[in-house]
């Protein structure tokens, strides 16, 4: 094994294979280690985040280090069948990659028993392999469009099954009526790692997936009394955010959450209520409303002016990080701001609207959560009988970023930086990096003056990835994953940004500048000899 690190609370622990990797995941589960609380596996790796307060990095280490991996435990080996229709467009090209006849594919694939090994790329979306296989079928040299929902196909030694539409490079060899990810069964994710898959041959003939309703609806319903907020203008986005969903890595989700869960915490101390209620997160301002009734509301996060108008006329300013009093027929608006990106909405008593997977959080990579906003929604207010008092002493956490400064963030090399030149790992911190027009919730997207070249050119394996990843792509460019990263991804990290600077991130406008400031230099971690 290698013990890589990732950050403060997050290491990688790197094996020889999937049958390795798999095998440590099963003992993990089967005998916690008390302090892990998250593990999300991968072709060659598990990704194990960690509460420090519990089990220091050393003891951890040493507790995995000990694992036996000679024998798998199954721990979580459930039993599905999957019929498929064998009538995919690439099962005639695979017969003949395989050298065999298609019925030849059909057969192998039906007999063989196959094992979830993780889950990304999409919710539901599961890397399936069989210790029996010995398949490794390349991708398509041109990626498809669009694949569609159900289609059985194979990559490398893995098959899986298409959840939803989507591009793809996979080759498709059938198709099956089974639904991947359904939000109306209680464990949406039909297939999870550990999972034991047979597929079933049900014949050739065409078959339509029977899709549920799309993953994300409106849950905004209507006011059952006259207190509620109508959206006049949403600007670029406006979305519901809470602290996130932890801990559904294992059906293929990340955390999402507030870009800057400091300001969140804060708008919802301001009004009194709990600190992890969901606030509206508003990117650039452009955000209008009226209220109706009356309530108490505080807005956090990015320096904006905030404008309040009365049903008379009457038109007055008012700060962030300050409880606002309003009454029925009020009209409240959000200027552009002058510094930081997203600012936070909060109402006492909080927001009605419906969780999805424990949060109420809209992932816009998975489209989880209740929806954006648009105009002439109604948002219900909850009530205060159960809010404390408000808070008169809330303060940003940091100076909001100015898109003419360079911003510094603070990174941790690793887990892939011997991946790269000597000449990249300096130039990551000595170059200053700008923030592209292409970035959003799910990822900064940096460029420099030179590029980033690497030592080691190989196809890097799938493997977890976090948020403040530093992922860099083939065109040697940084990618910083924010909030709505995905859980696995194919290009080297080179470093992370530290957890105490991932809402500063969060709060980077377009076209400003960034500067990384490593903080440790890259090692791999030897147990109680070395500190992170």
């Amino acid at each position: 094994m290698r013990f890589l690190p990732v950050n403060f609370n997050t290491i990688m622990v790197e094996l020889s294979g999937l049958a390795e990797t798999l095998a440590l995941l099963d003992s993990l589960n089967i005998v916690p280690v008390l302090g892990v609380e998250e593990i999300i596996p991968a072709a060659r790796t598990l990704l194990i985040r960690f509460r420090p307060a519990k089990i220091s990095v050393q003891q951890l280490v040493t507790e995995i280090s000990s694992r036996d991996l000679r024998a798998r435990g199954h721990a979580t080996g459930k039993q599905i069948e999957i019929p498929v229709h064998y009538n995919g467009d690439d099962l005639a090209t695979v017969a003949e990659i395989l050298g065999i006849t298609v019925s030849d594919v059909i057969r192998q694939h039906t007999e063989n028993e196959y094992t979830v090994a993780f889950t990304g790329f999409a919710p539901g979306f599961a890397y399936m392999v069989s210790e029996t296989s010995q398949w490794n079928i390349p991708r398509r040299n041109t990626p498809r469009t669009r694949i569609p929902a159900g289609a059985v196909a194979l990559a490398g030694e893995f098959s899986s099954v298409y959840p939803q539409a989507s591009p793809g490079g996979w080759q498709i060899i059938g198709i099956t009526t089974e639904r991947m990810w359904d939000l109306s069964r209680s464990s949406p994710a039909l297939l999870q790692p550990g999972y034991r898959v047979n597929f079933r041959d049900v014949g050739h003939t065409p078959a339509t997936v029977s899709l549920p309703e799309a993953a994300i609806k409106n849950t905004v319903s209507m006011p059952k009394t006259d207190r509620h907020l109508e959206i006049l203008s949403v600007g670029l986005q406006t979305l519901f955010q809470d602290l996130g969903r932890v801990g559904q890595s294992g059906l293929g989700i990340s955390e999402s959450g507030a870009m800057d869960k400091s300001a969140l915490r804060c708008a919802n101390r301001v009004v009194g209520n709990s600190s992890d209620q969901a606030c509206l997160e508003i990117a650039q301002g452009g955000f209008k409303a009226i209220v109706h009734g009356q309530m108490l509301i505080a807005i956090t996060g990015a320096s904006c002016p905030i404008e309040i108008k009365t049903p008379s006329g009457e038109r007055f300013n008012v700060n962030t990080y300050q409880p606002i009093d309003l009454n029925d027929g009020d009209e409240i608006s959000l200027g552009m701001p002058t510094a930081g990106m997203r600012s936070y909405l909060a109402v006492r008593g909080s927001f009605t609207v419906s969780a999805v997977l424990s949060s109420h959080s809209f992932d816009t990579l998975s489209n989880i959560g209740p929806a954006p906003l648009k105009v002439s929604d109604k948002l219900a207010i909850g009530e205060t009988s159960h809010c404390a008092a408000v808070s008169f002493s809330e303060t940003p956490a940091f100076n909001m970023p100015d898109k003419n400064e360079v911003i510094v963030l603070d990174i941790i090399l690793g887990p892939r930086t011997d991946w790269f030149t000597q000449e990249a790992i300096e130039l990551l911190s000595k170059q200053t990096w700008q923030v592209t027009p292409q970035s959003n919730r799910i990822g900064l997207r940096l460029n420099g003056e030179c590029s980033l070249s690497r030592v080691q050119q190989q196809e890097l394996p799938s493997e977890g990835t976090c948020a403040g990843a530093i992922q860099i792509p083939a065109s040697g460019q940084p990618v910083l994953f924010l909030a709505d990263h995905p859980l696995t991804g194919g290009y080297p990290v080179i470093a992370l940004v530290a957890d105490y600077h991932l809402d500063l991130a969060g709060q980077i406008p377009v076209n400003a500048k960034i500067r990384f400031n490593p903080i440790s230099q890259f090692h791999e971690i030897q147990g109680s000899k070395d500190l992170l």
